[in-house]
Formats: C-alpha cells, structure tokens, sequence
C-alpha cells in the first residue's frame, strides 16, 4: 500500500503549480500525482466523468473514490457530481473568488508529519514566552486533519514526550514582536531598559543589530545611542519600547563578534582570553560531548581525563559552569581566572561555616 505523499501544489491564475518534487513510485502515480491530476483535469474540462478520471489515473473504481472522498472531505475540495452533466465538476458557488480553486498546502507522508508534529510540540515547550503559539496552531490544526483524527497523533506526541525548561524568564510578547519588527525594518527603538546587575532602570535610544537565544533566554544586540559603544540587553529586562520611524545605525556583523560574538557566552568583548580546563576522566565523556563556545577546542588526554579550552572576555558566566562540576574540573589557566576560582570557593566556605547560617 502506498502512505498518502503530500506536496505544496496550488493555482495561480488558473495556472498548476508545483512546488516539490514528486516522489514516483514503481506502478503508475502516486496519490500526489493523482491528486494534481483530478485538479487538473476538472479545472481544464469543467466536467470529468467518472470512468474517464479512472483512464487517466490508470486506477481501480475504489482507490479513485478514495481520492475523490479524501479531496473532499479532508482538503475542503469543492467537488460535487452532477448527475445531469454526467460527471464530478467544481462546485461554482464554494469555489474563491475569482474563479480560482487553491489545493491547501503541505502535504506529506505519515511518517513526515509526525516529525512535524513532534518539532511543533518542541517548539511550543521550548517557547515558554508564547512567541510561536499563534503562528503555529494552524499548522498543528491542518496536520492534525492530514493524518486523520481517529490516529489522535497531537495526543500522541504531548503524552509520550515531555521537555523541562529551567532558567528562562517570562518576557512580554508585545515588546518581543516590535523589537523583531524593528529589526526586519531596520528602525531604531526606545526602551526602558532594568538592568538586573546594579538595579538601574534607563531610557535609552538604540540600533537593534540582531536577536540571540542563548541559554532559554533572548538577547538583543543592538547599538546604544546613550552609551555611544555596542549593548547586549536582555529581553526580559525591557520593560517598555517604542518603535522609531528614524534609521538606525548599522553595525557589520564582523564587529558585532568581535565586540559580544567572540568571548564566552553573552558576556563578551573585545578582550578575550583562553581558559584551559581539565576535567577528571569521571565527567571527561560528558564534557566531551559538550558545547561550551563555537570555537572551544578539546582533546582527551592519556590519563582519561579531557582538556576544554575555551575563549572568554568577561569570567562570571564561565566561573559558573566551572564551579557547577566541582572538584572534577581544574582550571589550569590562565592564573587570573584560576585566582577567582579559589577565591569564589573559598567565600562559599565561610558562608557556610558561618554560625547560624542553615
């Protein structure tokens, strides 16, 4: 039995059009092909009897109902049978305006759309701000209609997997979506922006340069008009902004890594260093598979063990995850970096052994 194909087909000025490939098959036409062709032949004759379909489509009396029946009921196709022209035509009065007919998009195989259907319950997981929601539900809806209710696939998929986000912070969607329009337009935004760090709330004007999503969180990389240098601000931290009609300035991408693409993680800069780590052969596997930086290098060494070096510019996010694996991972330079390490464990040490401290 052949799975049912799907393809992005549609008419434009009573033209077919199609814009994948079709996939053959070893005997006569797939249900893509087959389904282009009944289009096809309605629109250019207006009525198509049944057995004349059948000769085309070189198929049996029941699979050309089944095709028939799922144009109909499953992709809206205004096909009706008119006894008196002794045929299937299209129905004028459900038809669009204009007189064009557009067979609905997306059409795939099984399998296809249940890797779709599996990517669109990641996305909607991993978009904890509800960016995507609205854009996505008419593709799970039409999806959904595609591989047929009785399989239940959407259910399927939010029960059998389950994805756990932590570290990500609620952002509002409306200052997500004029930031994302000031970036396609290329116009410059005013935002009051809180800066986490000292507690400092300020109204600045800036240049969007692009949006990063690094660590479940959003940053904006953008030209600061009040502090006259390059900004990285978190999304979440912008508690209003206003679109500008004026232009922004442009900044090349090449200086915009070599200002916060170059470093360790969002706090980068100009200044950057190399950190060599070495983890010990029980986290050495681990760490190995691991991405700290895009271009960190790593080798595993005789003992077992795994050396990471990574480029860095500002350390707290990198004293972080190095901290996080303990007394597996040695810093080995350079000693300015190994210097904090020490100092930050060893703070932690006496706020534990502070009296009282629970």
């Amino acid at each position: 039995m052949i799975s049912p194909m799907v393809e992005i087909i549609g008419r434009q000025g009573g033209n077919a059009v199609s814009l994948s490939r079709t996939r053959k098959t070893p005997r006569g036409m797939n249900p893509t092909e087959r389904f282009y062709k009944i289009d096809q032949m309605l629109h250019d004759r207006g009525v198509v009897s049944f057995q004349t379909l059948m000769d085309a489509l070189e198929v049996s009396r029941a699979t050309l109902k089944r095709d028939l029946a799922y144009l109909r009921d499953r992709l809206n196709a205004p096909i009706i049978h008119d006894r008196e022209a002794g045929g299937y035509r299209f129905d004028i009065a459900t038809k669009q305006p204009g007189g064009q007919y557009e067979l609905p998009g997306l059409w795939f195989s099984a399998e296809e759309i249940h890797a779709l259907l599996t990517m669109q319950h990641l996305l909607a997981n991993l978009d904890t701000g509800g960016l995507l929601g609205p854009h996505i539900k008419p593709l799970l809806s039409r999806l959904t209609a595609l591989i047929g209710v009785a399989d239940n696939p959407a259910e399927e998929v939010v029960k059998r997997m389950r994805i756990l986000t932590v570290g990500a912070r609620q952002l509002h969607l409306d200052n997500f979506q004029v930031i994302g329009s000031a970036l396609l337009r290329r116009k410059r935004l005013i935002i009051r922006y809180n800066a986490r760090g000292n507690g400092e709330t300020t109204e600045r004007e800036i240049s969007p340069q692009r949006l990063i999503h690094y660590r479940e969180n959003w940053y904006l990389d953008a030209w600061c008009h009040l502090r006259e240098e390059l900004r990285s601000f978190a999304v979440d931290a912008i508690q209003r902004v206003e679109l500008l009609e004026s232009t922004p300035k442009d900044v090349a991408e090449k200086h915009l890594n070599e200002v916060l693409g170059s470093g360790y993680g969002i706090f980068a800069g100009k200044d950057v260093k190399w950190a060599t780590l070495r983890f010990s052969p029980k986290r050495a596997r681990w760490v190995a598979a691991e991405r700290w930086h895009p271009k960190q290098e790593g080798r595993m060494l005789d003992d077992g063990s795994y050396e990471l070096k990574v480029p860095y510019s500002n350390d707290p996010e990198l004293l972080m995850d190095i901290l996080k694996y303990g007394a597996d991972c040695e810093v080995v330079g350079p000693e300015e970096l190994r210097s904090k390490v020490f100092k930050e464990v060893q703070a932690i040490l006496d706020k534990n052994n502070e009296p009282g401290f629970q």
